[in-house]
This record gives structure tokens, sequence and C-alpha cells, in this order.
């Protein structure tokens, strides 16, 4: 028996080996080998978060927009008329919207520098009123529609006085959540947050029905 005491403590040594991948979790929850992106407890971890206050679920949302859809679209110089790239722009945001009842959205309308601040403003309007019908037209509700807004001239994405159609541009944002939303007033953040993920959780059944003239 003396002899198998060396064997045990380099068995433990290997445990905590920080230089054998395999081994160097020996110490870490379960799970976390196989935890290599994160995505182990997520939804869950998000939740605790939020409910804490350490972190906006709206946030959340509104990176996952942004990453998932494009939310700038462009006009023609003193227009505020959608052409088929924008339109194609709005109906993948509207897609991405009615995926998600209990947000609501702001348009912020920009505008070149060509032209008075005032006159600026008031066509940033109206390209963001554009967007807004546009959506309602696809079946989107107003009421989720928190605001339209308008920057005018004030922030352009080129620093240029002539035109530039980067600069003539409305962009679309989560500005929060539609409080009377029955998901929102229970607090099931998470589920909103990780809605795919929550969905690829329910198991598929590959079970058939049976008639009695089968048996």
């Amino acid at each position: 028996m003396k002899y198998l005491a060396p064997i045990g403590l380099v068995a433990l040594g290997a445990c905590s080996d920080p230089g054998n991948p395999g081994t160097r979790a020996f110490d870490r929850p379960a799970g976390a080998i196989t935890d290599a992106q994160g995505g182990f407890g997520a939804a869950t971890m998000n939740n605790k978060l939020v409910m804490t206050g350490q972190q906006s679920a709206a946030m959340n949302l509104a990176n996952r927009f942004a990453e998932a859809v494009p939310t700038t679209v462009n006009f023609a110089f003193d227009s505020a008329v959608l052409d088929a790239d924008a339109q194609q722009t709005l109906r993948a945001q509207a897609d991405f919207i009615r995926q998600f009842p209990e947000l609501r959205f702001r348009v912020y309308g920009h505008t070149d520098l060509v032209g008075s601040a005032a006159y600026n403003k008031q066509l940033g309007l109206r390209r963001a009123q554009a967007i807004v019908g546009y959506f309602a037209s696809l079946g989107i509700s107003r009421d989720r529609l928190e605001a339209v807004a308008s920057f005018g001239e004030t922030q352009p994405l080129i620093p240029t006085p002539g035109r530039e159609r980067l600069n003539r541009r409305t962009v679309t944002e989560v500005s929060g959540f539609y409080e009377r939303h029955p998901s929102v007033l229970d607090g099931k953040y998470a589920q909103v947050v990780y809605r795919e993920y929550v969905a690829s959780a329910v198991p598929t059944s590959g079970l058939e029905g049976t008639t009695a003239g089968d048996l």
C-alpha cells in the first residue's frame, strides 16, 4: 500500500495542472469544459443580471437588433421616398420587430448639410415618418414605434458641406419595452432575450399516432 500514495499524488497533481487543458477545470463548475462558448446557463444568468439591475435587457436586445439586420436606410437628395433597397432593409427590420412584440422602436431621421438647419430638421422628420408609415403598411402597430425624431444635419457620418448620401439616412433603434406586454410584466427577460435558445430546448416527439386497427 505504501507504493500507492505517490501515484495518487501524481493523479491529483495532474488534475490541477494548468498546462493540461483537459484537467485544469478540475475545480470549476460542472459543464465548464463543454461550455467553451459561454452558453451554458446564459439565459438564467442574464435574467439574474437584469432583475438585479446589473444589466439592461433592452440594451441586450438593441445589440441583437443591430447585429441581426441593417439598421440604416438611405435617401436621394431632398427626398423622403423609400427606394427598393430601403424597402428591402425595412422588411428585414420588420421581421425582427415581429419576433419581439415586447419591444418598442424609435426611428431617427438625418440629412446632409446642404440647406438650412430648419429645413433639414423637417426633412429628417419626414424621412423618419416615412419609415413608420412603411412599418405600419407591413402590419407593425404604430403604438410600438415610441417616437420619431429628427437630428437633421447635426450628426453627419461624413463631415462634408456638400451632398452626401451616407448622411441622408434614417436609423432604427430599440427604445425599450412595451410595458403592457405580459412577458415584461412577469419579468421574463431571459425568455425574451434568448427566445431562440428557449425554443430550442423544447423536445420534438418522433411518436406517431396509431388507430385501433393498427394494434
